[in-house]
């Protein structure tokens, strides 16, 4: 058995060469299907997100098939060889097992810690499931990699600590507010900033989440994803006398939000805090707003701070991770070690088995003369017999898989209770 893993991610190929592979992959070919067509292929996995392609792949024993499927995703992504070489990575057996609980993990994401991608391999998982493309061994690996990466989100504290300027600035506001359920919240702007920081404010219980931008179609679409309220740009002054925190992330040369508007809401708002949040370069609030009696100015260099912070502390909470992925590897490879030794174990016990049901059948007359509850405790004893004879060498067995050294045991037995043909 051998296990090979071929791929390209965000560290190594561009995001052109993503969509390229990922669009072209998806027009009028089943990649499952594709993979489980070459010949050395046994199961197989086909994960595709914004971020990686990546083909995890169980070969019949003694064969090797980088090629092929190196080949797949050249003709399907209209892929130079050079992007090819430049852009895709192998792993074999050990290390692909490893970068499967690393991707599961999240520790291999753009940002580390998110969740996202776990749902994206156990969707994966599921079509290749649906598509009989997973036997022993992916279904064995699979289920251990979800273990793996609950473990990680439940034993450390990887997921805790934004590490985007959006997520900061949300942060930000949960801790100056204590909580964020029944706050207004208006995002100005919405781009993707906005809308990692709307998913964000969900997240930590918002529900009240108004939408300002100038194109006023883009605005309405995103406060349909959250559940929010879109506004039109003329009624900015209007809704910063009304709202608890504002975030603003434009493409302005110029502030949206001049000092003698914010000015007038702070007027409006009667001492009621206002919390503003300027994560846009250039800046979108004249900065003077900040000298206001009753508002808090943050920028984006203030929220740098966060971030930079929480990067360390995911980074040591990753070193954790690492810790528990190290630890459920010995694990795996305990049980990949015992797969070499089961066929021999199970044959063996058959040998045993079909020997004493062999004589029970020789003296079944016999034993109908001693009466059917007798011969019953007579076949216990006789398995109870067959266990104790095996117990030694089954765990010799399985005590020398463990060290790569079953090999011999394994042809001695075979070979000592003729199991060659079985």
């Amino acid at each position: 058995m051998q296990i090979l893993l071929v791929g390209l991610n965000h560290k190594t190929a561009p995001l052109e060469l993503r969509e390229r592979l990922c669009l072209s992959w998806g027009r009028d070919t089943d990649p499952l299907v594709a993979i489980m067509n070459l010949p050395p292929v046994k199961e197989a996995i086909y994960l595709s997100t914004c971020n990686r392609i990546e083909v995890m792949a169980v070969l019949h024993s003694g064969q090797e098939e980088v090629a092929g499927l190196k080949e797949l995703l050249l003709a399907h992504g209209n892929l130079c060889p050079s992007e090819m070489e430049r852009c895709i990575y192998v792993h074999r057996d050990l290390a692909a097992v490893g970068h499967l609980f690393r991707v599961a993990s999240s520790l291999d994401s753009m940002i580390m810690g998110e969740t996202q991608i776990l749902g994206q391999v156990k969707e994966a998982y599921r079509r290749a499931s649906q598509s009989n493309a997973t036997g022993l061994v992916l279904n064995k690996l699979l289920h251990h990699a979800f273990r793996v990466a609950k473990r990680v989100r439940t034993e450390t504290g990887i997921a805790q600590n934004a590490v985007s300027v959006s997520y900061a600035a949300v942060t930000l506001a949960k801790k100056i507010f204590g909580y964020l359920k029944d706050k207004r919240i208006l995002l100005v702007g919405a781009g993707e900033m906005s809308e990692l920081a709307a998913r964000q404010l969900v997240k930590y219980g918002a529900d009240k989440i108004i939408i300002a931008n100038r194109t006023f179609g883009r605005a309405l679409e995103l406060a349909e994803e959250f559940h929010g309220e879109a506004i039109d740009w003329k009624m900015l002054p209007q809704a910063l006398a009304e709202v608890d925190i504002v975030i603003t992330s434009t493409g302005a040369a110029d502030y949206i939000l001049s000092a003698d508007t914010v000015a007038q809401a702070v007027r409006e708002r009667r001492n009621r805090l206002l919390l503003l949040i300027d994560i846009a370069v250039p800046r979108d609030i004249d900065p003077a707003a900040g000298e206001m009696e009753n508002v808090f100015l943050y920028n984006i260099d203030n929220l740098q701070d966060i971030v930079d912070d929480n990067v360390k502390r995911r980074e040591k909470e990753a070193q954790k991770a690492e810790l528990i992925i190290k630890e459920e590897l010995d694990r795996y490879l305990c049980w990949r070690d015992s797969l070499e030794v089961v066929p021999t174990i199970n044959l063996l016990r058959a040998k045993f088995e079909g020997t004493m049901n062999g004589e029970l059948q020789r003296y079944s007359h016999w034993l109908k003369s001693i009466g059917e509850e007798n011969q019953k405790q007579a076949e216990i004893l006789l398995l109870s017999v067959i266990n104790k004879l095996l117990h030694d060498p089954v765990t010799t067995l399985k005590e020398e898989s463990g060290n790569n050294g079953a090999a011999p045991y394994i042809l001695a037995l075979r070979r000592l209770f003729r199991l060659e043909g079985r």
